[in-house]
C-alpha cells in the first residue's frame, strides 16, 4: 500500500471530457476477455493487453494500472433460441446478440514488478478509489464510437393521412383474386388509397418484384398513399402503408376508414405477404441474397495467419472487404507486418497511439495476419447463429474500431455508420497512406497501386497534345453491346414478356444476364473518342479532337473498377445487371502509351501544356443540378476533356477527396518559369530522394519552395497540370521512374463484390486467392470458396507477373 501511496501523483481522476479506453488494447485487439485481461493506465486512461503494458511503462513511466478481467459464466446448453420479430440486435423481439454473460473482476497493478492490490478495498487511498470508480462508471471511448444496431427507424404518421382525398368512383375491392391492372401480376400488389387502383410494386435489382406500375401511377396522378395487399389483417398496425411523396413506409391512423371507403372488411382478411420491413428482416436473417456470399453451401472454415475475419461494426463491410484484399498484397504485408512490429510502431507513435494512423495500420495488419485472433467462435455462439449455412465458418474475428475512427476522422461520410462505396473508401485510404509516407516514398506501400495515364489529343490540324496524370484505379465502362450471349438474351426477353402477360414471376434460374468479356471493357478505355468543344491553339478555334489514352507505367497491383452504376434517362441511378467474364491472367501490354512519335508536331504553347480546354457548360450544369459543387463540376469536365456527363461524374466521384479539389482552376500559362530563386539545398534534398534535378526544380517552383509540398506535387500533380512539358523530356521520364513498372501481364488475386441496388446500401464481400485456393471473406466469416463469383466483381485486384 505504501508503494501505491508513493505513486499517487501519477494517478489522475478522469474528467468528463477525458477519453477512457477500457474495452480494447490500443496496440492490439486484446480485450478484458483475453488471457491476461486488460490494463488501464490510470494517468493516460489508455488500455493495454498483458504483453504490451510493459511497453507503455517503459515509454511513459506511468506505474499504476487498473487490471480488468472478464471470465465467462457457464451457459445452459438448452437455452432456447427465439426467432426475431424486429430488425434490431440485443433488444426484446430482435436478434439474439449471442453474447454470453461474463464475471468482471478488478484489481490495482503497480509496474514494473506487477504488485497486485485488490479492488474494491477500503484500504486503498481515496484518490485511487475515486479514480477507479470514475473509470468503471464512465462510458468507454470505444463504446462512444457509434455502432450500428440494425434497428429500423420508427415509422412516422404520414402528413397525407388525416386529410387524404378519396374519390367517389364506385370502386369496390374484392377480398381476394387481386391482380395488377396494367400487367396482371398477382403478387407484390399495392392498393392506392385515393382511387382504389391495384398496381404492382417496384422492380427489384435481380429482376424480381413488380413492374413499377404503382410508382408510375403516383408520378402521373400524385395520389400519395398506398397499402400493400396481403399485409392487411385485423391488426391494422402491421399493414404496410407507403407514402410515395414522403418516400418511406408510414403510419395511417385512419387506415380502417380509408379501406372501408373501398368496401374492405379488414377483420376477415388473412395475411399472405411479407411487409417491406419483414422482407428486410428476412434478408438480414438469412443472408441469402445470391451466390456472392455462397449461401446455402457448407463452407469449410479457415483459421490462422492471414485468415482473420473483421467484425462488422454496422455497415462496415465496405471497409472489411477492401482491407482484406489490400493487406494480402506484398506492399502492405511487408510495410505494416514484416518490417514493422507493434513495438516499433508504438515507440514511434505520439502520446495517444489511438490517433496515429501508422500505429493503427500496424495494429490492423498484425490483427489480420498474425493468426492470433483467428480462432473459432464458441459452441454457444454457433448454436444461436441465425446464418445456419455458414455457422461452421464463424470465428471471433477482430473489430476494426480504432482503425475506422482514425482513417475516417477527416471524411464526412466514412465517419458515419452509413454504408459507403468500396471504391471511394479504397481511394480515400490510399490517399491517407500516401500522406503519412510522403517524407519516405520508398517505403510507401500505396505506390504499388500507382500508375501513370497519358492522354493524346489530336485536332483537325494534325497537331497533337499530351496530358498526363497519375491514378490508383482503372475505371472501366461496360459495353453491353459486346455481350457474348445475345441469342440467350433475346430468348429471355421473350420469356419475360410472356410471363408478364400471364402475371407470373420469373424464377431465379430463368433470369439471363449479359456476359461481357473483360477484354472488351479494357479495349473501351483505349478506344479513340471524340472531344467536343476542344480549343485548338493551332486553329485558334473550338473544334472536335480525337482522344486516346494509355498507361505510362504498369503498377505492381492493378485495380480495375467496373462501372456497374450508371445514370438512366432522367438521372435515375441504375445498377447494370451484368456478368463480366474475367480470365485468371490478362496482358495489357498493348495499352502502354508511346508518347510523342516521330513526325508528330505538338500544338503551339497556349494555356496549360499546349491545351486550352474550357469546361462545357452543358456538362457542368447537369452535374450541378445533381447537387455537386460548381467548381468541382468544372474540373471534372476539363479533366475528362468534355467527354460527357458520365465520364465527368466518374472522375468527380473518384477525385472528391483530392487535396487540391477546391483550388482555383489554373489560368493560362505565363512566361517561362525562372529557377534562379530556388534554394539549391532544397533541390539537393529532393535529388537525394531519387528525383531528377529538373523535376525537383519544377516541383519546388510550383510549391513555393516547400519541400513537403513539392514531394506531394511530384506524386500527385494538381488537377489540370502534368509533369510533362509540351514535348517529352527527361523530367517526364523521371516521374514514372519513381513508380513501379514492369511487363503488362497480370494474375487475378482478389475481388470485391457488391450486393444491392446502390453502392451506399447492400453488402460487400471479398474473395482472395491464397495458398493456391480461393477464400471468401464475409465480415467475420472466413472459409474455402467453392464457387467464387468472379464474374460478379465490382473491384478486381490483379498482381503483375514478374518474369
Amino acid at each position: 500500500m505504501e508503494l501505491l501511496r508513493s505513486y499517487l501523483s501519477r494517478v489522475r481522476i478522469p474528467e468528463p471530457t477525458n477519453r477512457i479506453y477500457k474495452h480494447e488494447c490500443c496496440v492490439s485487439f486484446d480485450t478484458p476477455k483475453s488471457e491476461g485481461g486488460l490494463f488501464v493506465d490510470m494517468n493516460s486512461f489508455l488500455a493495454f493487453g498483458k504483453d504490451y503494458v510493459g511497453w507503455n511503462y517503459e515509454k511513459t513511466g506511468n506505474p499504476v494500472y487498473l487490471h480488468i478481467k472478464e471470465t465467462r459464466k457457464p451457459v445452459s446448453e438448452d437455452r432456447p433460441s427465439k426467432k426475431p420479430t424486429l430488425l434490431a440486435i440485443g433488444i426484446e423481439g430482435g436478434f439474439d446478440n449471442s453474447e454470453p454473460e461474463y464475471e468482471v473482476s478488478y484489481e490495482i497493478v503497480i509496474l514494473p514488478n506487477y504488485v497486485t492490490l485488490p479492488f474494491p478495498s477500503v484500504e486503498l487511498p481515496e484518490k485511487v478509489r475515486l479514480a477507479v470508480d470514475a473509470v468503471i462508471m464512465a462510458a468507454g471511448a470505444e463504446r462512444k464510437e457509434q455502432v450500428a444496431s440494425w434497428t429500423a427507424d420508427k415509422k412516422l404518421v404520414s402528413k397525407h393521412a388525416m386529410n387524404l382525398k378519396q374519390l367517389d368512383n364506385g370502386v369496390i375491392v374484392p377480398p381476394s383474386g387481386w391482380k395488377c391492372e396494367k400487367c396482371n401480376k398477382t403478387e407484390n400488389l399495392w392498393l392506392n388509397l385515393t382511387d382504389g387502383s391495384i398496381l404492382c410494386g417496384r422492380s427489384n435489382w435481380d429482376g424480381s418484384g413488380g413492374n413499377n406500375h404503382a410508382i408510375n401511377h403516383y408520378n402521373v396522378t400524385g395520389y400519395p398513399l398506398a397499402v400493400k395487399l396481403g399485409t392487411i389483417t385485423a391488426d391494422l398496425e402491421a399493414s404496410d402503408v407507403y407514402s410515395y411523396d414522403e418516400d418511406e413506409s408510414v403510419v395511417d391512423p385512419l387506415l380502417a376508414q380509408h379501406l372501408l371507403h373501398f368496401g374492405i372488411d379488414f377483420s376477415s382478411l388473412q395475411k399472405t405477404e411479407m411487409t417491406t420491413a419483414e422482407r428486410e428482416l428476412d434478408q438480414n436473417t438469412n443472408f441469402d441474397w445470391n451466390r456472392i456470399q455462397e449461401s446455402g453451401q457448407e463452407v469449410e472454415p479457415l483459421f490462422g495467419s492471414g485468415y482473420t475475419g473483421l467484425v462488422n461494426l454496422g455497415n462496415s463491410c465496405y471497409l472489411a472487404a477492401t482491407m482484406q484484399v489490400v493487406f494480402s498484397t506484398r506492399g502492405f504485408y511487408t510495410r505494416y507486418y514484416l518490417d514493422q512490429n507493434l513495438k516499433m510502431a508504438f515507440d514511434n507513435a505520439p502520446a495517444d497511439p489511438t490517433v496515429d494512423l501508422n500505429m493503427q495500420l500496424a495494429k490492423l495488419a498484425h490483427g489480420l495476419l498474425s493468426g492470433k485472433y483467428s480462432i473459432p467462435a464458441t459452441k454457444e455462439d454457433d448454436a444461436v447463429d441465425t446464418t445456419n449455412s455458414t455457422s461452421t465458418a464463424k470465428q471471433e474475428g477482430i473489430p476494426p474500431r480504432m482503425f475506422k475512427s482514425i482513417i475516417a476522422a477527416s471524411h464526412p461520410e466514412f465517419s458515419t455508420m452509413r454504408q459507403q462505396d468500396a471504391l471511394e473508401f479504397f481511394l480515400h485510404f490510399i490517399d491517407q497512406v500516401e500522406r503519412i509516407n510522403a517524407g519516405n516514398p520508398n517505403f510507401d506501400p500505396s505506390r504499388s497501386f500507382k500508375f501513370g495515364i497519358e492522354e493524346r489529343l489530336q485536332c483537325p490540324s494534325g497537331r497533337v497534345a499530351y496530358n498526363k496524370r497519375h491514378d490508383y484505379i482503372l475505371s472501366l465502362s461496360i459495353p453491353l453491346y459486346k455481350a457474348t450471349n445475345k441469342k440467350e438474351l433475346e430468348d429471355f426477353q421473350k420469356l419475360r414478356a410472356e410471363k408478364d402477360a400471364e402475371g407470373k414471376e420469373l424464377s431465379a434460374d430463368e433470369i439471363v444476364r449479359p456476359r461481357v468479356p473483360l477484354k472488351d471493357c479494357l479495349d473501351c478505355f483505349s478506344a479513340p473518342e471524340e472531344v467536343h468543344d476542344f480549343y485548338s491553339t493551332a486553329l485558334d478555334a473550338r473544334t472536335t479532337a480525337m482522344k486516346t489514352a494509355g498507361l505510362t507505367s504498369f503498377p505492381d497491383y492493378l485495380v480495375l473498377h467496373m462501372r456497374k452504376f450508371v445514370m438512366e434517362e432522367g438521372w435515375v441511378p441504375k445498377k447494370l445487371d451484368v456478368y463480366i467474364d474475367v480470365p485468371d491472367t490478362i496482358d495489357i501490354s498493348n495499352m502502354r502509351s508511346k508518347g510523342l512519335q516521330p513526325g508528330e508536331e505538338l500544338l503551339p504553347e497556349g494555356g496549360d501544356g499546349g491545351v486550352k480546354l474550357v469546361a462545357n457548360e452543358d456538362i457542368v450544369t447537369q452535374l450541378v443540378s445533381m447537387g455537386f459543387n460548381y467548381l468541382h463540376c468544372q474540373k471534372a469536365a476539363i479533366n475528362t476533356s468534355n467527354a460527357g456527363v458520365e465520364a465527368a461524374m466518374n472522375w468527380l466521384l473518384s477525385h472528391m477527396n483530392d487535396p487540391d479539389i477546391d483550388d482555383p482552376i489554373p489560368k493560362e500559362a505565363k512566361s517561362a518559369p525562372q529557377y534562379s530563386d530556388i534554394d539549391p539545398l532544397k533541390v539537393d534534398t529532393l535529388v537525394s530522394f531519387g528525383f531528377d534535378e529538373e523535376l525537383s526544380l519544377k516541383a519546388l517552383l510550383a510549391s513555393g519552395g516547400d519541400i513537403e509540398k513539392a514531394t506531394e506535387w511530384i506524386f500527385n500533380p494538381p488537377s489540370g497540370t502534368s509533369h510533362m512539358e509540351t514535348s517529352p523530356s527527361s523530367s517526364a521520364a523521371a516521374v514514372d521512374a519513381v513508380l513501379p513498372d514492369g511487363d503488362g501481364r497480370y494474375r487475378l488475386i482478389g475481388l470485391v463484390s457488391h450486393i444491392g441496388t446502390s453502392t451506399h446500401c447492400g453488402h460487400y464481400v471479398a474473395h482472395i486467392r491464397k495458398d493456391g485456393r480461393w477464400v471468401i471473406f464475409n465480415d467475420d466469416k472466413v472459409g474455402v470458396s467453392k464457387n467464387p463469383p468472379i464474374d460478379m466483381g465490382y473491384l478486381y485486384f490483379f498482381e503483375r507477373i514478374d518474369n
